[in-house]
Order: C-alpha cells, then structure tokens, then sequence
C-alpha cells in the first residue's frame, strides 16, 4: 500500500489518464444519447448533426471535469494524509459532485449531489479493496 502512496507517477499524469479515459465515455454516451434524443424531437440532416455534436460536446466535458476533479483531489489527499482510505475517496467524490452540479446555482442539488457521489465512491472504493 506504501508503493501506491508514494509512487513515481505525479498526480497530474493521473488526472490527465482519468480525463481522457473518463471524457471518451463521455463523448461515446453523447453520440448516444445525442442520437436518441435527436429521433426523439424529430430532427434530420444538419440540425440533427449539430445537436448530437453539442450532446458529445456537453457529456464529454461534463465527464471530463467529474473525473479530473475527483482523480486530482484524491490523490493529492493521498499524498498529503499519507494514507490511503476511504476518507481520500468520500471527500474527491463530495468534491467532484459538487463541481459538476456547481453550475445550477441551486445549493440543495450541489449539496445533494455532493453526498450521494460521495457515498457511492466510497462504497465503490470500499469493495474494490475486498
């Protein structure tokens, strides 16, 4: 567990692999839905093309923060409390949650989705390690 602490890999080159990893997700679930959504409202031709562009554009930044912010928080947590646990896990997806919903304005949906993003990292965290 100590490699993992003070590895040779910098924080920045793991957020830069999460963002890319995480945002092609993202852009790959845009086309997706971008699609979906498209047939959905009726659109063809340019204006359906513009829209799935804007839906891959939308989901893969979206994505991307989520990923950079939560990857770049729990390291440097790690890093700093030279432990790895789930308090480094629950407090980058407390914070990756809420920079993702920051741009509502609504305090309820950040706070809200600061916990339930949190929670489900530290679970997932906690069942990676058994």
């Amino acid at each position: 567990m100590e490699d993992e602490i003070n590895g040779d890999v910098p924080c920045s080159s793991l957020a830069v692999d999460s963002i890319i990893r995480v945002g092609t997700a993202g852009s790959i679930w845009g086309v997706c839905i971008g699609s979906y959504d498209a047939d959905k409202v009726g659109l063809s031709g340019i204006p359906r093309a513009s829209f799935v562009a804007k839906s891959v554009g939308k989901f893969s930044f979206q994505c991307a923060v989520f990923a950079g912010v939560f990857s770049i928080t729990r390291c440097g947590m790690q890093r700093y409390r030279r432990q790895n646990d789930w308090v480094n896990t629950s407090f980058a997806g407390a914070l990756a949650g809420a920079a993702v919903t920051a741009r509502t304005g609504n305090w309820r949906q950040v706070l809200g989705m600061a916990v339930v993003v949190s929670i489900f990292s530290s679970t997932a965290d906690y069942y990676k390690k058994i």
